[in-house]
């Protein structure tokens, strides 16, 4: 049901938006929430084991990685602040205690807005510094269908640790690496790598619930979101396991499918665009079609994508 409504409000109005949008389109969370059929309190927190220790939780937003030992409890995404009681009983039910840092894999809502529960509890939190500085100010995320501006964050919730390129933690054991590797979902993307669990969460650079969101209007890229997912791919091995951000955990093969989809659409795109085709026009010409069966709809996909291409100077 709730992809039935999403695609219903994609299929409105996608040839003609554009990444600028007016202050009367903008939907309140409480709107947005409806739209994704999201309910806070009746949401459940479910848990999936990948390992000693090592745990991907489910919920309403973002997929949470969660890893617990001796040092204590390392979370990536916290969804939000109304399900933070109870993301921490789901990590107390696995053994763990209070969340000691939570690894932010880029600043939307949906994956951040729990920030604004642990960084008050005194839980460090950690991102890229892009990331961090489009938590100071607010922004519109362009959904294509529907607009959304995401609040500034007070400082009690922005990240205190943050990292250009690359950063490692030692705890519970391993070597946990964090990686940028330039604007992709979003200007400020992290790739989180347990190097001794074999896993890594991508965050929203990686999608397995269907076509990826490209967050142009605030330094998204699909030229990016290939690179990106091309990096991480070289970093890992066939029996990693990948969390995406949205979607079931998943592996190395569904990771080098997903650039596949990406670098195949790019190449259609580009070819419509030299043609002199204009969005309505791509649009039209189904260049995911291949890919339809197992993405779903692509309409908010390919937006995305050709503003992208066109904003580089495609």
């Amino acid at each position: 049901m709730r992809r039935s409504v999403l695609m219903a409000l994609l299929s409105v109005g996608l040839a003609f938006a554009t990444f600028e949008t007016q202050a009367h389109d903008l939907m309140t969370l409480d709107e947005l929430m409806g739209v994704f059929e999201w309910d806070f309190e009746s949401a459940e927190i479910t848990a999936e084991q990948h390992g000693d220790g090592f745990y991907v939780l489910f919920g309403i937003g973002g997929n949470i990685a969660v890893s617990i030992g001796d040092d204590g409890v390392l979370i990536v995404d916290d969804q939000f602040p109304q399900v933070m009681p109870k993301i921490e009983a789901k990590i107390g039910e696995l053994g763990g205690g209070a969340v000691d840092f939570a690894i932010n894999t880029h600043w939307h809502f949906d994956h951040a807005d729990g920030n604004l529960a642990l960084g008050p509890q005194g839980s460090w939190l950690v991102a890229q510094a892009n990331s961090r500085r489009m938590m100071a100010d607010a922004h519109i995320i362009n959904l294509v269908a529907l607009q959304y501006e995401q609040q500034a964050y007070p400082e009690d919730a922005r990240p205190a640790i943050t990292f250009d390129e690359t950063m490692q933690f030692h705890f519970n054991g391993e070597q946990i690496d964090l990686a940028h590797f330039g604007p992709a979902h979003t200007t400020g993307d992290a790739a989180v790598i347990f190097r001794g669990r074999n896993a890594v969460h991508l965050g929203d650079v990686f999608n397995n619930s269907g076509y990826p969101f490209i967050d142009v209007g605030n330094g998204g890229d699909l030229d990016g979101m290939i690179h990106f997912c091309s990096s991480v791919l070289a970093e890992i091995d066939e029996n990693t396991t990948v969390i995406p951000g949205h979607g079931p955990v998943t592996g190395y093969q569904a990771l080098a499918d997903y650039i596949h989809m990406l670098k195949t659409v790019r190449v259609v795109i580009m070819a419509l665009i030299a043609e002199g085709a204009d969005l309505e026009a791509v649009l039209e010409a189904k260049p995911t079609a291949p890919f339809d069966e197992a993405f779903g709809d692509p309409s908010r996909f390919v937006n995305r994508a050709y503003t992208s291409l066109r904003k580089a100077g495609g």
